[in-house]
């Protein structure tokens, strides 16, 4: 049995053209279990299965879990239900998620029921199953397992919002994905001595050119670099990646070079994670890196 997680997206609600919407996948030998779906989620999968992950052939997209109902992190989901159906998977969408989730995934069945009775009774027949979704609605715990993988929910703090990170135990690796979150003692509990930490960052030196209350958002529910120093020295995973790196700055701006300025801040959020103290190995992960 071989574990891999692959990024398919590391951005953020920014529209930036380098990192596609919050997603990624922890793959065992020939099952893909996706986390989050931001947009672009199957074109991404579908460029991963082009790099030879197999198991990301967007027709095998099956089971999905949902770390909260953001919009970034879930604009893809009439993606991931409707474009691999097209594509011919024949079996329902398994999908986990918070509270809300069932009411969403029934509104985006609503909303495409004209395309959905054209694909069941029109020129272009599809199977009867593909399209549908079977929704569980998590507590904190053991939410999934079979016998590739065993799935933990854990609560974390994004606000108001219901939020959960995730661990993942297979047979050769522990995988532990943060989801959005201020810094919290459970991701070091959760994470101690994983294989592979996935936890968002924004950049700590950004973050003073925000209004007062912006600063005071970013520090209630997402983790500077200086705070998730202190998570990883405590978890001590074997491997600390970051995305959903918010840099603080403005993308919309057009007269800057916003490519060295982002690769700048991006060391930035590395230096500084060191600087306060972490010395584990730590990468900044990009869309469609693969770490097995």
């Amino acid at each position: 049995m071989a574990t891999k997680l692959v990024l398919l997206g590391t951005g953020t609600p920014n529209a930036c053209p380098n990192a596609s919407g919050p997603a990624s996948a922890v793959v065992v030998d020939d099952q893909a279990y996706l986390v989050d779906f931001g947009p672009g989620v199957v074109r991404q999968a579908a460029k991963a299965y082009r790099k030879g992950i197999n198991a990301l052939r967007p027709d095998r997209l099956t089971v999905a879990f949902c770390t909260h109902l953001h919009t970034d992190h879930t604009a893809g989901y009439p993606d991931l239900i409707f474009t691999p159906w097209v594509l011919e998977r024949k079996e329902p969408l398994k999908v986990f998620g918070p509270r809300g989730i069932q009411h969403m995934t029934d509104h985006i069945l609503a909303a495409y029921e004209a395309d959905i009775d054209f694909r069941l009774h029109g020129f272009e027949r599809a199977n009867e199953v593909g399209y549908q979704v079977q929704v569980t609605e998590i507590e904190p715990g053991v939410i999934y397992r079979d016998d590739k993988v065993t799935v933990e929910a854990f609560p974390v703090s994004h606000g108001t919002l219901l939020s959960y990170g995730y661990k993942f135990i297979t047979a050769d690796r522990v995988i532990v994905i943060s989801g959005d979150t201020a810094p919290l003692e459970i991701v070091a509990e959760k994470a101690k001595d994983c294989d592979i930490l996935l936890h968002e960052v924004e950049y700590t030196g950004g973050i003073s050119a925000r209004e007062p209350k912006w600063q005071k958002y970013h520090r209630e529910v997402h983790t500077l670099s200086v705070d998730l120093a202190q998570v990883a020295k405590e978890a001590q995973p074997k491997l600390l990646v970051t995305y959903h790196r918010i840099y603080h700055m403005e993308i919309q701006d057009n007269t800057k070079d916003l490519d060295a300025e982002m690769a700048w801040r991006c060391a930035a959020i590395l230096q500084e994670i060191r600087d306060a103290g972490y010395d584990g190995e730590v990468v900044n992960g990009q869309d469609l890196d693969v770490f097995e």
